[in-house]
């Protein structure tokens, strides 16, 4: 359709479109459903369908199943049979495979071009969620970008904010007087905390070439919208860098693109899998921050899409946002998990035809429940849909088949090269670098000086007449003989107690005489 995307067919039969609205498509949408429901597929059939609409997509791979779209269905396909059986059921006459223009990213360069960005455009409130830092740690991190600023000591990699960090040390206790206490423990837990970060691999996420936001929103030769389909198996070993690093890009993506207000199509579609890693523990200036976004990226052209096990998983205030649903079965199996489903089901407009709480439980692999905005952005009733087939493989590419196709891509050069240029580490690595030579010239100036008692003078020693080395300069004292000895000795006994009273005793039996 030229104003829609064609989902499935719903209704009695599934004979009746079930399609979704271009022109409502940046309200945002969730895809929610238990494991092995058919959300990923759900997630690819959308995927394709911006695309085919000229609508740019970014969506995470988490196990590797998208990768496929790069490649077209083939008939040898075991379940051939099954989609094209599918397709006539649901009145979708136009069938037929067809690759997509797909363009792969890994944050670890291996299976993709490699996406970074610098410490300075991820903030201090993202850094402080990807190291989930204390209040009183979040403070400091804040000074140091203060000081980044103040100071001109940009904060491109890992190794500038921990150069940052030692010199924040190394004078905090002037910095406390400006900015409040700096707790050498809490500089070190930053420290350790960055030291984990890295020896996960985030290190190869903060650096230059940053990424273009540009080269996530392009189109093919005849007009398709490229989908970018982010490497995740690995990042999801680290949760906190998966969810940051989507949050992060889609807060530029706010921060950058300009006002469109409300086109008739999306701008770019955003799918942000395993949603409910971004919400764990995630503290009230996070959530304000992603409802913020939500709230006003539509105007920006971009739709974001949530995916995740269950409704619940996302804020209520966000879920509020998003009126494209596509919900797939939920089982209920426990008191917490029978009340979520009748929240899930409280969410959707009402069908006369059946209950909600239940359909949503007996929903077979490959069915769902959906539900698209409609004229005026209202609502649509809620249907039971049986989701088209894919086009694209279904299934993952080989390593040969997704080298081949980075190899070919028009972007392979662009990012691969890091770039390291002059940045705090280096400023900072350079001023120790002079004050330690300054203070080997002072030394040696010194020890230069003709003149010994002016040596002795700088060198805060006294003189003694002679040559003296400045890290064993001693006091003359001549050799000491056995009379010698014994007058100091007496010296010394006349100088204490008994010798004070010996004289008092001299002096009183001579005056008395008198």
């Amino acid at each position: 359709m030229q104003n829609g995307i064609f989902l499935g067919g719903g209704g009695e039969n599934y004979a009746q479109k079930q399609n979704l609205m271009l022109k409502y498509a940046n309200r945002h949408g969730l895809i929610a459903g238990a494991t092995g429901t058919g959300k990923t597929v759900t997630l690819q059939i959308l995927a394709e369908e911006f695309s085919n609409a000229g609508v740019p997509v970014i969506l995470s791979d988490i196990k590797g199943d998208l990768s496929g779209m790069a490649l077209a269905g083939r008939s040898e396909f075991k379940l051939h049979d099954a989609f094209t059986k599918r397709a006539t059921k649901i009145g979708f006459e136009n069938y037929s495979y067809q690759a997509c223009p797909v363009t792969f990213w890994d944050l670890f360069g291996e299976q993709g071009h490699p996406i970074r960005t610098t410490v300075a455009e991820m903030g201090p409130l993202l850094l402080a969620r990807l190291l989930q830092l204390t209040e009183a740690q979040e403070g400091i991190l804040n000074i140091a970008f203060r000081l980044s600023d103040e100071e001109g000591l940009p904060l491109l990699d890992l190794k500038d904010l921990q150069a940052l960090l030692v010199w924040v040390g190394e004078n905090r206790k002037q910095l406390s007087l400006r900015y409040g206490n700096v707790s050498p423990a809490s500089i070190g837990a930053i420290q350790r905390r960055l030291l984990v970060l890295e020896n996960q691999g985030g290190a190869k996420f903060f650096g230059e070439p940053a990424l273009a936001l540009s080269d996530l929103m392009r189109h093919d030769a005849e007009g398709r919208g490229r989908v970018n389909i982010l490497a995740a198996d690995k990042l999801m070993a680290s949760p906190a860098l998966y969810s940051t690093f989507l949050l992060w890009l889609l807060s530029e993506l706010f921060e950058e693109l300009p006002e469109v207000g409300d086109p008739e199509k999306p701008r770019l579609v955003f799918f942000f899998d395993e949603a409910h890693l971004l919400f764990e523990d995630a503290p009230k200036a996070l959530i304000d921050k992603v409802e913020q976004v939500a709230r006003l990226i539509r105007s920006k052209g971009v739709g974001v899409y949530f995916i995740t096990q269950n409704p619940a998983d996302v804020p209520e205030d966000i879920l509020g946002q998003l009126g494209n649903r596509v919900q797939h079965a939920l089982r209920a199996f426990t008191a917490r998990d029978r009340k979520a489903l009748k929240l899930a089901a409280e969410t959707y407009r009402e069908n006369p035809r059946f209950e909600t709480e239940t359909a949503i439980q007996e929903v077979g692999v490959g069915e769902a429940l959906t539900s698209m905005l409609q004229a005026k952005g209202i609502p649509g009733v809620v249907e039971r849909t049986l989701i088209r087939p894919p086009s694209a493989q279904l299934g993952p590419l080989s390593l040969e088949e997704r080298r081949s196709i980075i190899e070919g891509s028009d972007l392979k050069g662009k990012y691969e090269n890091a770039i390291d240029r002059r940045s705090a580490y280096e400023i900072l690595s350079e001023r120790a670098n002079q004050a330690a030579k300054a203070a080997d010239e002072a030394e040696a100036k010194a020890e230069e000086l003709p003149d010994p008692a002016q040596r002795e003078f700088n060198a805060a020693r006294r003189y003694s007449g002679s040559r003296i080395g400045r890290s064993s300069a001693r006091r003359y004292r001549p050799k000491e003989t056995f009379a010698s000895a014994m007058s100091s000795a007496v010296i010394k006994e006349l100088k204490g107690t008994t010798g004070r009273r010996i004289v008092r005793g001299i002096l009183g039996g001579l005056f008395k005489g008198r």
